[in-house]
């Protein structure tokens, strides 16, 4: 029992139906929820219907026989294993049922031992056609039953018996025509029948058929003496059935109370819910067929959950290229408008370049034109320089042919002159010394000076 999670038990009616669900929790079946529907109003499908939960939280639906389609019997059987008490009895069921074999289905349930005696199961039978019929009907009303069982065997299961005798259980409800009769003699269920009233003088129809089933039983030899009746009834039905039943008997009718509907359904769900074998009412052909809609619909779930999900995903997707789309057009909009400004501010700089170093230019001429001017020796003559590229300064002149050493000595100066805490100019490796060129007592000199420029500059 520890494998379910829940168990609904559906009974349904000429004019109404009745759902019971109940939750497994240590053994123990509780009512979670029960329903009353009338014909025309749908089953709540969340109830009693399976989804991918129920691979997880096992659900068992089981639905209740209406009584008017089911053959009871009583056979006693030595103890013996489940498969062996199977067989013997499929070799009694031509001898007990009333329909041909190829035409049933059946089931059956064993009832307490008494020690040192024989088992005692009770045989349930039903035409298969009825039971096909009947899974129709539940089909149709979304409803598929993993069992179908009898509310009437859990009333008798419960039913304390004390003393032999015969017991009444009058139908109720949806049973209302029919009436369960059990005989007990010696601690052993002798007798089972289950016969359906007509709708007029209810009580004579019954005490003519204990009458008949008393001469049965002591034809029999399982009934010795006079059976003591007992009524479970409720007060309404008590109050009608009594009279007529004390008929039978000079002894006076033990009556008590049935159970509960919603307590019947929980012994229902607590014996279907077993897990001791058991022979199914519903043909094996439903059985496949079920289990085989319930993988479709986990399938289709799946399939339609990976759809969902999918089409989410690509609605996702387009969302956020659209949107990025948008941020895009935005920046290039942007772009645009800053586009113009940036070439201004472009060429302002490179215009702004230019003019700093024409100015830089400028002041290196003027600070070269000093430092020559003011460093030039008495007897050399300065013919001119050129300041070229901004980065070189030629100078060049004329002197006395005794003079040609001061010109090395000039070229020397210059290449110490600082302006601004810094060298004018520098002498990079492989620079030449001045020239020197000899014209009678006259020498021309020339020499070439680097300019040394800043980052600035």
């Amino acid at each position: 029992m520890a494998r379910w999670h829940s168990c609904n038990v559906f009974q349904t009616g000429k004019d109404s139906r009745q759902l019971w669900q109940f939750t497994v929790s240590g053994g123990h079946f509780n009512l979670a929820r029960e329903e009353k529907k009338l014909l025309a109003e749908p089953l709540p499908a969340k109830l009693i219907s399976k989804d991918w939960h129920t691979l997880l939280q096992k659900k068992l639906n089981v639905a209740w026989l209406p009584a008017d389609k089911i053959f009871l019997r009583v056979v006693q059987l030595p103890a013996s294993d489940f498969a062996e008490m199977q067989s013997m009895l499929e070799l009694q069921l031509e001898k007990i049922s009333p329909l041909p074999v190829a035409q049933i289905v059946w089931s059956f349930e064993l009832l307490a031992k008494k020690p040192g005696g024989l088992l005692t199961a009770v045989v349930i039978i039903v035409a298969r056609s009825l039971v096909e019929e009947f899974l129709g009907q539940l089909e149709a009303q979304g409803y598929y039953a993993d069992q179908l069982e009898v509310p009437l065997i859990d009333q008798l299961l419960a039913t304390k018996v004390e003393d032999d005798g015969v017991w009444i259980y009058p139908g109720a409800g949806a049973e209302e025509q029919s009436c369960l009769i059990a005989w007990w003699q010696g601690g052993v269920l002798r007798n089972l029948s289950l016969l359906h009233l007509p709708k007029e003088n209810r009580v004579a129809f019954i005490r003519d058929q204990l009458a008949q089933m008393t001469w049965a039983g002591e034809l029999e030899g399982w009934l010795t003496g006079a059976a003591r009746q007992h009524l479970v009834a409720d007060a309404t039905v008590a109050a009608e059935w009594e009279d007529g039943l004390r008929e039978n008997s000079d002894a006076p009718v033990l009556v008590s109370a049935p159970l509960p509907p919603a307590q019947l359904a929980a012994l229902t769900a607590r014996r279907a819910a077993q897990a001791a074998p058991r022979v199914p009412l519903v043909p094996p052909e439903h059985v496949t067929r079920y289990r085989q809609l319930f993988v479709d619909h986990i399938w289709m779930r799946a399939l339609g959950a990976v759809l969902v999900a999918y089409l989410f995903g690509t609605l996702v997707y387009f969302g956020a290229l659209e949107f990025l789309k948008y941020q895009i057009g935005g920046v290039e909009q942007h772009l645009a408008t800053l586009s113009g400004s940036y070439t201004n501010a472009i060429k302002l700089r490179e215009k702004t370049k230019v003019m700093q170093d024409q100015l830089s230019l400028q002041y290196a001429a003027l600070d070269c034109w000093k430092a020559a001017a003011e460093l030039l020796p008495e007897d050399l003559t300065l013919d001119g320089l050129r300041f070229e590229k901004g980065k070189t300064l030629t100078i060049f002149g004329t002197a006395p042919e005794a003079s040609a050493i001061k010109v090395t000595g000039y070229y020397d100066a210059l290449r110490k002159v600082i302006v601004k805490d810094q060298p004018l100019f520098i002498t990079p490796p492989g620079s030449k010394p001045p020239s020197i060129t000899t014209r009678g007592n006259q020498i021309s000199w020339s020499f070439v000076c680097e300019l040394k420029r800043t980052d600035s500059e």
